[in-house]
């Protein structure tokens, strides 16, 4: 059992890099654009809510 920790530790750390590549691909492709841009906007769209009038 000891032999096989060593390998079983670089098998996770490699299957660890591999999904973070993919979330970071998904993240930063041409079609995940627009909702980038529109998650971008969400903090401007909000009320302000230190603003004098009063509703």
């Amino acid at each position: 059992m000891e032999k096989i920790i060593p390998y079983l530790s670089a098998f996770s750390t490699v299957i660890g890099l591999i999904f973070f590549l993919g979330i970071v691909w998904w993240a930063w492709s041409p079609r995940r654009k627009e909702a980038n841009q529109e998650s971008a906007e969400l903090p401007f769209d909000l009320p302000d809510e230190f603003s004098k009038e009063k509703s």
